[in-house]
């Protein structure tokens, strides 16, 4: 029942990065909400097999970038790539953003400092306090799971080591 709940609901797609040790990494992801109203909070889901989970995980801020629906060449370069394989950025415009984490060009992006982790199975829920950010592509389409859900992801879905 649930399966055929959900399989109806089309949610925006977001490359998150971030930055720690000297490292970056962004990927693509589809679960991503606002949390709370007050305070403002937002919270994105990383799984556990991606790079950019391994690299979130001691930083204190993370880049949220909302695709537009012509964006689909950024969800294919994010989300069917890993980064443990190739760099994502190379060939991209790109700038350090707060906490040195990428912030990808001609995006609409936010960034949050990280106010708490929470494992939620094969993903961890990063909670967000949103801190910075540019908006130039309001009232664009959104990019959505509909639009690339032929593309392949980059690490295989399935359970992540505890």
């Amino acid at each position: 029942m649930f399966e055929e709940i959900v399989a109806d609901v089309d949610s925006p797609l977001y490359v998150v990065t971030a930055a720690s040790g000297g490292e970056h990494a962004g990927c693509l992801i589809g679960f991503a909400t606002q949390c709370s109203m007050e305070p403002v909070r937002f919270g994105v889901w990383l799984s556990k097999l991606n790079r950019t989970y391994r690299v979130a995980s001691c930083a204190p801020t993370l880049v949220s970038h909302l695709l537009r629906e012509t964006d689909r060449d950024l969800a294919v370069r994010f989300g069917a790539e890993t980064g443990d394989d190739v760099d994502k950025f190379d060939g991209i415009d790109w700038r350090p953003g707060p906490g040195d984490c990428p912030v990808l060009a001609g995006l609409d992006w936010f960034a949050g400092a990280v106010v708490d982790r929470l494992d939620t199975g094969d993903h961890v829920a990063f909670v967000l306090a949103p801190i910075a950010g540019e908006c130039e592509r309001r009232g664009v389409p959104q990019l959505t799971y509909a639009n690339i859900s032929d593309v392949e992801a980059g690490h295989p879905i399935g359970e992540a080591e505890a």
